[in-house]
């Protein structure tokens, strides 16, 4: 795999998530819809930062219920967000039997996983504290908004995982903004970002050639057929 350095990861926050989708439509084409975007049912609650990037480190979580036996102890997910050297991205998913009834994020969370690391937090299931994660400058999506939680466990940690549609693995490259998430391959970050350019010289153009003050019938008629 191509190393992935701080330098291309700062390159990326260059960029917006709809535009890191678009460079990777180029380069790839369309794909599954599960494999470049999430769903619009995550909702962005806290905005430090324009763009968000970092690598993905997953887990799942039990905030109501402790049927589920958890596999290993929470510390491990904490573990693996300090043991990375570069930007990472918390991801957290409800699998409760009860799902979505409890929050999986607060505060106190927030504080360590900003200490130890992570630029932001993907919640696929609800959020709580939210002033408290705003004063820890951690970014933060998440599907939903409660105040409370139960028996809390942390049931697996570093594993693959469909979050609002979006499958993300261990490692991944998440872009995160106000639109939401979008991924990118490890093997073609550099690709990506040259599209990235060629996505925004490509729109800039088109944005220049609709604002002309003397738009007109035929300047439309032109448009069409060259486009």
């Amino acid at each position: 795999m191509k190393k992935i350095t701080l330098e291309l990861l700062s390159e990326l926050e260059k960029f917006d998530s709809a535009t890191i989708q678009n460079a990777g439509v180029l380069i790839k084409g369309f794909t599954k819809s599960n494999s470049d975007y999430t769903n619009p049912d995550l909702s962005r609650m806290v905005k430090k930062n324009s763009c968000v990037v970092g690598l993905a480190i997953t887990s799942t979580w039990t905030p109501i219920s402790s049927e589920v036996i958890h596999t290993s102890n929470k510390y491990n997910f904490y573990d693996t967000i300090n043991d990375e050297t570069l930007p990472t991205i918390a991801v957290l998913k409800d699998v409760d039997s009860q799902i979505k009834r409890g929050a999986i994020i607060g505060d106190g969370m927030a504080y360590m996983m900003k200490s130890l690391g992570a630029v932001g937090a993907i919640v696929d299931g609800n959020a709580r504290d939210i002033e408290g994660v705003k004063k820890a400058n951690l970014d933060l999506w998440a599907t939903g908004r409660v105040p409370g939680h139960g028996p809390f466990e942390m049931i697996e940690y570093n594993i693959t995982l469909n979050v609002c549609d979006l499958l993300i693995k261990p490692g991944d490259i998440l872009v995160c903004d106000d639109d939401g998430v979008t991924n990118v391959d490890p093997l073609l970050v550099k690709d990506t970002i040259k599209a990235c350019y060629e996505v925004r010289e490509k729109e800039s153009k088109m944005h220049k050639y609709f604002q002309q003050k003397n738009f007109s019938k035929k300047t439309w008629e032109k448009w069409k057929l060259n486009n």
